[in-house]
This record gives C-alpha cells, sequence and structure tokens, in this order.
C-alpha cells in the first residue's frame, strides 16, 4: 500500500464515522483498521525522514 492510498482510506473511514450509521461492531472494525492505517502512515514517513537525512549527509 502506498501513502497516499493509506490516507484516502483514513478520510472514507473518517467520513463513515462521522456519519454515525454503522453498528458497534462496524464502528469497531473501523476503529483498528484506522488505527492500523495511521501506524502504516507514521511509519512511512519515519522511513523516508531517514532517507532525506541520509541523502543530505552522503552530500
Amino acid at each position: 500500500m502506498k501513502y497516499n492510498e493509506a490516507i484516502e482510506r483514513l478520510e472514507l473511514i473518517l467520513s463513515q464515522l462521522e456519519e454515525g450509521k454503522k453498528s458497534v461492531d462496524e464502528l469497531s472494525d473501523l476503529v483498528k483498521e484506522a488505527a492500523d492505517l495511521v501506524k502504516f502512515c507514521k511509519e512511512k514517513l519515519k522511513e523516508t525522514e531517514e532517507e532525506i537525512q541520509k541523502a543530505f549527509e552522503e552530500e
């Protein structure tokens, strides 16, 4: 999965949560998925930051 895809999915989940039309089970699943996506995005940002720092150190 790419970072932008994860962000788009998070935005979709957020809009579904804001609607308030999901069952408790569906809400639980959406929140778990959102947590996984946030973790993925944080890791991706950290990796990118490290790559940028390495690139500047090499110059």
